[in-house]
């Protein structure tokens, strides 16, 4: 018989941070790429930008899930200790702090990692103004989904799905708001720093970062009224993060370490 561990704080803030750093490289790089690729036409921009997006993230929460869980956003961790202190369970307040620090710094690493693969200065500030009432009221609905989403796959134990599901979800939210489904202060944060397609104005972050948090608070509602006892998952949010450690009477399974 063996029992479950997290990885060290250590490797899951690094997971954090990287992982979150790419995200931003994917999204701010693929953006440049689609503007260049499609001058003047800004539907197949999006498009392209939203699909690579897509597909990123799920190949990222693959990537660094089994080591952190791959929140890769400051909103679904805050959710998961919030819901976590109900059962005991989730991240403690200290380590929400951490991860959020991590996936800001990687946010902000990502872009100008993608600024100077293309070329451009290292450090840019966006021009792009985004903020309105219209695009509040996207990002409150954009957050509140993929927080729903997360919680509800933790709950139902189909954590195996998250990665296709949250990209699946995260590409379809770029069409269905008018805010491009941002949904991550972190990768808010971060799209500061690239006066790009995917660039975000700092005057607009303050909004879109109070929109965001809103929709953490109405998704983790939401979750609680139909799975009530969803909290005794959020160790799992957003996929299961553990290592099997086994006991010297099981050395023969020294294999199945997984993470």
């Amino acid at each position: 018989m063996g029992g479950d561990v997290k990885p060290s704080l250590g490797r899951r803030l690094l997971a954090e941070a990287v992982g979150t750093a790419l995200l931003v490289t994917v999204v701010v790089g693929s953006g440049i790429a689609a503007h260049r690729l499609s001058p003047g036409d800004v539907g197949l921009q999006l498009l392209e930008n939203s699909t690579a997006t897509a597909l990123g993230l799920a190949v990222l929460i693959l990537m660094f899930g089994p080591v952190s869980g791959a929140h890769f956003n400051p909103v679904v961790s805050l959710v998961d200790w919030a819901l976590g202190r109900r059962a005991g369970t989730g991240l403690p307040a200290t380590d929400v702090a951490a991860y959020t620090s991590a996936q800001v710094i990687g946010a902000v690493a990502g872009a100008g990692l993608a600024n100077a693969m293309y070329g451009l200065d290292l450090v840019q500030v966006a021009q792009h103004e985004r903020a309105s009432g219209s695009a509040f009221l996207a990002e409150v609905v954009a957050t509140a989904g993929l927080v729903f989403l997360i919680l509800a796959l933790a709950r139902t134990g189909r954590g195996a799905v998250s990665a296709a599901a949250v990209g699946a979800y995260i590409g379809a939210a770029y069409w269905f708001t008018s805010s491009t489904s941002f949904a991550n202060p972190a990768v808010t944060i971060g799209r500061i720093f690239s006066d790009t397609f995917a660039g975000i104005a700092p005057s607009s972050v303050p909004a879109f970062v109070l929109a965001q948090l809103t929709g953490g608070v109405v998704g983790a509602a939401l979750v609680l009224v139909l799975y009530p006892d969803a909290p005794r998952a959020a160790d799992d949010v957003v996929v299961p993060h553990s290592t099997v450690i086994d006991t010297p009477a099981d050395t023969s399974a020294d294999e199945r370490v997984t993470s």
